[in-house]
């Protein structure tokens, strides 16, 4: 199976001239996005809450959390940003995915924009 990445730009929805890009890892098992948290405090961007995640072994941790804005394939969608560790891969999770119409192709593993983005 192929990864799918794509170039996101992370953006400080209070001071919108604060932005970062980077190339992020597409995962549909993730619900939200991670960011390294060098990045996020880098764009002025601050823990609001803490949520506990369940990682691919089955292990529990428990991360600091805020809202921004992801711009990628030229949408724009506010999110909730997980932040992680400084030298972690960025994650595009589902929910950013599906909130602006795009979706993973199973058999080519290819993102591809829905014709209209689902409300039901």
């Amino acid at each position: 199976m192929r990864l799918t990445r794509v170039t996101v730009l992370v953006r400080n929805p209070a001071k919108p001239t604060r932005t970062w890009e980077g190339l992020f890892l597409v995962d549909t098992g993730a619900i939200d996005s991670l960011v390294p948290a060098h990045a996020l405090k880098r764009i002025g961007l601050v823990p609001k809450a803490k949520r506990t995640y369940e990682l691919a072994d089955g292990s529990e941790v428990r991360l600091d959390i805020t809202t921004g804005e992801l711009e990628f394939m030229g949408e724009i969608v506010g999110s909730t940003l997980i932040f992680g560790a400084d030298d972690a891969e960025p994650i595009l999770g589902v929910t950013a995915l599906e909130s602006v119409g795009i979706e993973v192709d199973p058999r080519t593993q290819r993102l591809k924009r829905l014709p209209a983005t689902r409300l039901k």
